[in-house]
């Protein structure tokens, strides 16, 4: 991958993308799980324990190679992107759930990332991959390259409110194009092996996108939630930070290969993420749902 990309691109990508999650969070976000707690307990649950064993599953089943199985477990142990919020804006869910599940996640992931990784490196044994994992020093970088510029963020928004509420449009602007930039690059960066890594990976990161948000919106429908919650946790764990995911991947790891699974995903996910909604929302039953306490 061109070293412009590593070195800039990707650090600068997802700064601009964690900053602008900062810029929408407050420490209420995270004082919100005790007005919504099944909510969030079952949104995390599904995030942090059904998905990685799920993904796991998947790509034993599907037989994938060593390095692109880590890269889809990678993937699954991203925390939810703020894509999500939109997604969630869009079709009528839970926003304010979604924000704080982010918030929660950002965080939590800074432990779980690496584990998961580490995890999926000793049972997978990628060959050619040397000291492949996230070791202290590494997973440091990780808390770096996630919660500082949360942090800053969310300082911004503290000190000057008008500043982050004049920043939050071109921000998310700003991240839009850079995830697409990053997204586009990783892919670019592997073109001679496109076709063959779409193939590997194409079955695997459509079923596991389907599967994520299959599961986000069941399991809290059957754990007694709103659908305007279930949608939010719909999205937020069908949605992954796939940015973080190649960022990790590319300027941690020092792999690309581990980084187009994330990179496919990010693609695919858009589609599929619209198909969801429009599938979940149709009966028209959500209109006449009253709002979630969440949403004051």
């Amino acid at each position: 991958m061109d070293s412009a990309l590593v070195s800039v691109g990707l650090p600068a990508a997802l700064a601009i993308i964690m900053f602008g999650l900062g810029l929408s969070l407050t420490l209420d976000d995270f004082r919100r799980i005790a007005r919504t707690p099944r909510a969030v307990a079952v949104a995390l649950g599904a995030q942090l324990l059904v998905l990685p064993l799920v993904c796991f599953g998947l790509v034993v089943l599907l037989d994938l190679d060593p390095l692109l199985a880590v890269g889809m477990m990678l993937l699954a142990a991203s925390p939810g992107g703020t894509t999500a919020n939109l997604f969630s804006h869009l079709f009528h869910g839970d926003v304010a759930l979604n924000i704080t599940l982010t918030a929660i996640n950002s965080l939590v992931a800074v432990v779980t990332l690496p584990l998961v990784v580490n995890l999926a490196v000793a049972w997978f044994e990628p060959s050619g991959a040397g000291d492949l994992g996230l070791q202290f020093a590494k997973s440091a970088q990780v808390f770096a390259i996630v919660l500082v510029p949360v942090a800053a963020g969310m300082l911004v928004r503290r000190l000057s409110p008008a500043t982050a509420a004049r920043s939050d449009k071109p921000v998310r602007i700003a991240s839009a194009i850079v995830l697409a930039l990053v997204v586009v690059g990783a892919l670019f960066a592997e073109r001679e092996n496109l076709a063959e890594y779409l193939a590997d990976v194409g079955v695997a990161t459509t079923t596991f996108c389907a599967a994520s948000l299959a599961l986000g919106y069941a399991l809290p429908r059957l754990a007694g939630t709103t659908q305007r919650q279930a949608l939010a946790s719909a999205f937020e764990v069908g949605i992954h930070n796939s940015t973080l995911a190649i960022a990790v991947a590319v300027s941690v790891l020092d792999s690309e290969l581990l980084a187009v699974p994330a990179a496919v995903y990010g693609v695919l996910m858009f589609p599929l993420a619209l198909c969801a909604g429009w599938l979940l929302t149709r009966s028209g039953r959500l209109d006449r749902e009253p709002a979630a306490p969440a949403d004051a």
